[in-house]
């Protein structure tokens, strides 16, 4: 292959910001859910979760700062799920729950 190969870009808005954060979340069948958030951004998350969770779920996520967000699953793949948030969060209040999660903060 030369230089007329496929290559895959990310086409995100924000990056993302490397945390390890255990959060609880609830899916549509309104059951607890445990989810380990791997990289964030003011306006999505991947996590981690036992099985795969159905694209187009909304889950609602308890966070530290914000309270509880609601996500959408973009994507389901090998029990990682990738999420678009309902509504970004706002810089300064993004900012304070980033601290909150890298210093592990309930």
């Amino acid at each position: 292959m030369g230089a007329t190969a496929l290559a895959f870009t990310e086409k995100r808005e924000a990056p993302r910001d490397e945390v390890d954060y255990r959060a609880r979340a609830y899916g549509g069948d309104a059951q607890p859910l445990s989810i380990q958030i791997v990289n964030m951004s003011a306006q999505g998350l991947m996590a981690r979760v036992v099985g795969d969770r159905p694209v187009g779920e909304r889950l609602h996520i308890t966070l530290p700062v914000v309270g509880v967000i609601t996500a959408v699953v973009r994507w389901s793949l090998g029990g990682r799920i990738g999420c678009e948030l309902d509504r970004p969060i706002g810089m300064a209040e993004y900012y304070e729950l980033l601290a909150a999660l890298l210093k592990g903060v309930r």
